[in-house]
This record gives structure tokens, C-alpha cells and sequence, in this order.
């Protein structure tokens, strides 16, 4: 059902986009960078939190995490993710193949300006083992996303470690 939805979305909104399958899974940041080719930061991760009483997603690169202070400072919370068996009841999307398209009900999208660093990013599909490929502009476009900061700086979190 998720990976039709997802069809069904880019046919009536993006129908110059088309969704590719993989013969290997694509439900992790390393495995789907494996698998397109890509560097891990060009996967453009989605993830489900809950922000007070409302669902919402954030997409980021794939190789960065959410910095505690910058996002409680947006939203004026700690980041929240839905447990695994919320995830696919509120977004309609397994584990492994959540995106911001096609969802079972409308949510609110953020991306967070990270994803500005590619040309191109590659969001998942519906699935564990499909994704799709577009600028992060038609990304934002798409999902009426707002832009936001609020994941770690990648260089600087690397340097930490």
C-alpha cells in the first residue's frame, strides 16, 4: 500500500519523477548509500517525531543528527520520535521506507537546510528497498515543507568525535 501511495503521489504532483526499486534494501542511511552510489549525506533521512499533540517529519542528510539545543529552540520541546510501531500508522510508510510523499494523512514537513549541500538528494519511496532522486528545492516544494536548522553541523560533529 505505502509504495502505491507514493506512486499514486508522484503521478498526479511529480509525474517527471520516477521511483527506482533496488534489489538490495535501502531501509538504513548506509545501506541505501550503498546501494544508489551516493555519499550518506545525499540520503535524505525522514524522521517521525511528535511535537506536543501533532506528528510531524523532518528530513535531513542522511549523515547527520538532530542537535538538541537548535531543535528546542525551534520548537521549544525535546525531540521525540515515535516508536516503531507508531511510525507506520501515522505516516502509512514501513520502517526502512518512511518519506515525506503519499502519506496516510497530511503532516507537517520540515527540511532542515542541510540537504542544501547536494544537487540532488534521494528521499525513500515507500518502501525498504525504493527511493527517488530531486533537487532539495523540489523536495520542499513538493511537501510544502518549511526550511529549518536544527541537525548537528556535519564537519563540526565529526571533528568531535
Amino acid at each position: 500500500m505505502s509504495l502505491a501511495s507514493v506512486a499514486a503521489f508522484f503521478a498526479n504532483h511529480a509525474p517527471d519523477i520516477a521511483i527506482q526499486r533496488y534489489a538490495t534494501s535501502t531501509a538504513t542511511v548506509a545501506l541505501a548509500a550503498e546501494a544508489l552510489g551516493v555519499a550518506p549525506g545525499q540520503i535524505a533521512k525522514t524522521l517521525s517525531l511528535r511535537l506536543d499533540d501533532e506528528v510531524v517529519l523532518l528530513v535531513a542528510r542522511g549523515d547527520a543528527r538532530i542537535d538538541n539545543r537548535k531543535y528546542k529552540d525551534r520548537f521549544g520541546q525535546k525531540a521525540r520520535m515515535l516508536g516503531l510501531d507508531e511510525v507506520e500508522r501515522e505516516t502509512g510508510h514501513p520502517v526502512g521506507g518512511v518519506c515525506p510523499f503519499g502519506l496516510a494523512r497530511p503532516l507537517r514537513v520540515f527540511c532542515d537546510v542541510s540537504l542544501r549541500a547536494f544537487a540532488d538528494v534521494f528521499p525513500a519511496a515507500g518502501a525498504p528497498d525504493a527511493a527517488v532522486r530531486m533537487t532539495p528545492a523540489r523536495l520542499a516544494e513538493l511537501t510544502h515543507a518549511e526550511w529549518i536548522d536544527v541537525v548537528q553541523d556535519v564537519e563540526l560533529a565529526a571533528a568531535e568525535r
